[in-house]
């Protein structure tokens, strides 16, 4: 297993650079926490504004479009310029466009606020990774990403509770509000705080901002083209089937921009992605393994509200209490496998999605096969095997795959990592409720009853569980890779002596 480079950067006395690590933390947790705690108001905004299916689809994955759209060309920002100010101005941003959403007086607002919401989030994310890469290495480093995704698992799992919590204070009609004016007191302080505790990374620099214009174009529509058709995926029989053509663009668009990539790196000048990153095995693998880990999860928990809400008639605060185990669990496995990912390695993550596929099993049967006033009680067992599995996947994981990566390159290697998350999360929450609802339709004439509801989530998580299977098939393949290289190496060292 290779060694983690001594990049740290950043001289400050422990308790400031741990002080500061917190507040990048707390900012990561928010922004991912807007992802999940939306999903369990879908049902609340769609009767305050009589929302149809492909609005509440777009308020969703329209936030991970923008927030994917923006990643690359923030952490390249800020990979040349402050990632101090680049922070802030995102989280400025994610203040404003959470009270626009708090006080929208229709869907289309509370859209547009959503998709600059993304926007303030693609910001802001880079730059907490470049800053933890800065901050720390060697087995520090590992401690830092697995305490980082410790929080990330809390912020996701416990965002349908706060979620379902805010809706049941402010009641039916606009308790779904609370979800985004809960945002603003919150980043309010972290905004103070990152004024007084983060570090300046980079010194002020008189060199022009490299941004690559025509690779910035030709990536965006490469993104746009990918997430578009899915974007508007929502099981209903008037989906338009044309939209699937949309997929012809992307292919002609990201074969243009791997080739103008390669030209412009070829005339010695700075490309908006390096596509030198992906002949890094540990990056790559770690990448591919994180998209399709992040195309499960939050699809797992948003079928599993809808099941509980919709199926069994649960509130929304306590089908969002279901995950709560899953959350502390994965808190659990996160640190845990942040102190052992050096010792360890890539065995972690595979145990770990192991755990995760079990969980997964045992969420469906528990669903099917227990009385409706015990699922509940029976799926939240099953969350928190699931979650000792998760804990184990998304720190580890984080530091293997950034282990080779120099510090220069942190921030935009970590928002490709994160572009891959969204662009996942996107693609796996559209199938998975186009199956779901599909089923639905298929089944019911629009009064679907338990045993209906009971197929169409069994079919959903059948896709979540074969994404689960096929981020395991990656992690072996990795682990087989790095085993390989060890023997190869101490080959060559016995060779040599």
């Amino acid at each position: 297993m290779s060694q983690a480079p001594e990049t740290r950067s950043i001289t400050l006395p422990e308790g400031h650079r741990w002080r500061a690590y917190w507040v990048c933390v707390a900012v990561a947790a928010l922004t991912i926490l807007d992802l999940s705690k939306v999903n369990v108001g879908l049902p609340a905004i769609e009767d305050a504004f009589g929302a149809g299916s492909t609005e509440l689809q777009l308020i969703v994955a329209g936030y991970v479009l923008t927030f994917g759209l923006t990643l690359v060309p923030a952490g390249r920002i800020g990979d040349q310029r402050s990632r101090k100010t680049l922070f802030i101005v995102g989280l400025s941003l994610f203040t404003l466009t959470s009270l626009a959403a708090a006080l929208a007086p229709n869907v289309t607002v509370l859209l547009i606020a959503r998709l600059l919401q993304g926007v303030a989030a693609g910001i802001q994310m880079p730059q907490v990774l470049g800053i933890i890469q800065e901050l720390f290495t060697g087995k520090e480093r590992g401690k830092a990403f697995g305490l980082f995704g410790a929080t990330i698992g809390l912020a996701t799992a416990f965002g349908p509770t706060l979620g379902g919590l805010m809706i049941a204070i402010g009641g039916p009609a606009d308790g779904w509000r609370g979800i985004f004016w809960m945002n603003v007191p919150l980043a309010l302080a972290a905004i103070a705080l990152a004024i007084w505790l983060l570090p300046e990374t980079r010194h002020p620099s008189t060199k022009p901002l490299s941004l690559d214009p025509v690779g910035l174009a030709l990536f965006g529509l490469t993104v746009i083209s990918l997430m578009w058709p899915f974007l508007f995926t929502t099981g209903a029989p008037t989906d338009n089937p044309a939209r699937w053509w949309v997929l012809v663009v992307f292919v002609l668009a990201i074969t243009a921009f791997i080739a103008w990539e390669r030209r412009y790196a070829a005339s010695g000048k700075h490309p908006l992605v390096p596509l030198g990153l992906f002949g890094v095995s540990s990056f790559r693998n770690g990448t591919a393994l994180a998209s399709v880990y992040f195309a499960a999860m939050p699809s797992m928990f948003l079928l599993t509200t809808l099941y509980l809400q919709h199926g069994l008639g649960l509130e929304a605060v306590f089908a969002g209490m279901v995950g709560i185990g899953f959350a502390l669990m994965s808190a659990v496995g996160s640190w845990v496998g942040g102190t052992l990912v050096n010792r360890i390695g890539r065995p972690l993550v595979v145990w770990g999605l192991v755990l995760l596929l079990i969980g997964i099993g045992l969420l469906v049967l528990f669903a099917i096969i227990t009385a409706p006033e015990v699922t509940p009680w029976a799926m939240a067992g099953a969350m928190v095997i699931g979650g000792a599995g998760g804990g184990l996947v998304v720190s580890p994981n984080q530091t293997l795959t950034l282990m080779d990566i120099p510090v220069k390159q942190g921030g935009l290697a970590g928002s490709v990592g994160q572009l891959g998350q969204r662009i996942g999360t996107a693609i796996g929450t559209a199938v998975t409720l186009s199956l779901f609802y599909s089923t639905i339709f298929r089944e019911s004439d629009g009064k679907p009853d338990l045993t209906v509801y009971h197929h169409a989530y069994g079919i959903a998580m059948l896709a979540v569980a074969v994404l689960v299977a096929l981020a395991f098939a990656i992690s072996v393949a990795d682990l087989g890779s790095r085993r390989r290289k060890r023997s190869a190496l101490s080959g060559e060292q016995a060779a040599a002596g």
